[in-house]
């Protein structure tokens, strides 16, 4: 019961510090929030640009084990791609409560396509080494899904 006190303590502080973080960024109108589909879990995903690469990606992770993460991502195109295709990679930490309490490094690999109107769909795996278990290496959290941008958002441009 004790452990379980903790638990919701830690939840709550990052609820908290995630809304703060997403109603911080309601002026500049640069976010995106959506859902993930994947294995092994369904999520509540979100996107706030910290400038016109780099974005925080956090992620509420909805299943039998609850989770948090929150991902610092780095933006790339092609060279004469398309205007709207990005590919990102970042790095993060990620949360896990339900039968005991999990803490991984993880990774985020994707590729996402922007619309012209207020929708991206994006593809990405998010593998990563569980610390708390002797650092056993997980990588089935393979997802798909779509994101309701807000606002004009900040323009990607290619360097």
């Amino acid at each position: 019961m004790k452990n379980f006190k903790q638990i919701l303590k830690v939840s709550l502080l990052a609820a908290i510090m995630s809304g703060t973080t997403i109603f911080n960024s309601f002026a500049q109108s640069n976010w995106e929030v959506g859902l993930r589909f994947g294995e092994p879990t369904v999520a509540i995903d979100a996107t706030i640009p910290l400038a016109t690469a780099p974005r925080l990606h956090p992620a509420i992770y909805l299943s039998d084990n609850f989770g948090i993460g929150a991902y610092f991502d780095w933006m790339f195109s092609l060279s004469g791609g398309p205007q709207g295709l990005k590919f990102y990679a970042g790095v993060g930490p990620e949360f896990f409560f339900g039968d005991g309490f999990d803490f991984l490094v993880a990774g985020d690999f994707g590729a996402e396509y922007s619309f012209d109107f207020p929708l991206t769909v994006f593809f990405d795996w998010r593998p990563g080494f569980v610390v708390t278990d002797g650092f056993n290496f997980r990588g089935n959290n393979i997802g798909v899904g779509a994101r309701f941008r807000f606002g004009d958002g900040i323009s990607f441009q290619r360097e």
